[in-house]
């Protein structure tokens, strides 16, 4: 069953996930990082561009979801370089590190207050976030258009996807198709019908994002939202 709460690192989500079955289920794109513990293990999920389906994976999982480009400045390591993958926390940083970390988050209560225990340590000493940034992920989740949002926070075409790719794993307009699809998901599981969700998302018909939610999330909307089609 998977669970969720607001962290108190501002903007994360502390979660647990203990699958019913082999595997921890469909993970969709949502413009996030999420710092992993598995099995006593330390993991870092880069940012996706499609569904991620875990495969022969069993057991308790707990996560620090960080909102939208904040990771890559706590782990010092640029989104783009761990988008679509999982990697364990030990081939970014120093082994000794990461087992003093690994020790600490073990030694806690349960795995998923320990994860953000050690995020806010991380996020203690790391620099403050670029303000820049979230404005970005703030217009593109409004769906307002990316070079308007470059005009409207006086930034280059290409400074802007320069700083995209680091922050977040990939240019902005991918970022802002992944929010849009979010936007979409919220609206259909709140029982807005299709062709309403698709015009209040930003789409340009129920057909748009038909192919949209298949090519990001693997499945028909109806499927993903477990209607049956």
């Amino acid at each position: 069953m998977y669970v969720e709460r607001a962290s108190r690192l501002p903007g994360a989500v502390v979660w647990t996930n203990t699958p019913s079955r082999t595997g921890v289920g469909r993970v969709l794109p949502d413009g996030c990082m999420d710092l992993l513990w598995h099995d006593g293990r330390l993991m870092v999920a880069g940012p996706d561009t499609r569904a991620y389906l875990p495969d022969g994976v069993t057991g308790p999982w707990a996560g620090v979801r960080f909102y939208p480009s904040t990771a890559p400045t706590l782990l010092g390591v640029p989104a783009h370089e761990l988008r679509d993958r999982r990697v364990e926390l030990a081939d970014l940083w120093p082994a000794p590190q990461v087992r003093r970390m690994s020790d600490r988050v073990n030694a806690a209560p349960d795995p998923a207050s320990g994860l953000e225990e050690l995020a806010l340590r991380l996020a203690a000493g790391a620099e403050s976030p670029d303000p820049l940034l979230r404005q970005i992920v703030t217009a593109l989740d409004a769906g307002r258009p990316v070079a308007a949002t470059a005009d409207e926070l006086g930034v280059g075409a290409r400074r802007l996807h320069r700083r995209s790719l680091s922050a977040f794993g990939y240019g902005p307009k991918t970022l802002a198709r992944i929010l849009r699809l979010r936007r979409a998901l919220a609206l259909a599981r709140a029982g807005v019908p299709f062709a309403e969700t698709a015009a209040r998302a930003g789409y340009a018909d129920q057909a748009h994002l038909a192919r949209d939610v298949r090519e990001l999330a693997g499945l028909p909307l109806g499927e993903l939202l477990g209607r049956g089609g």
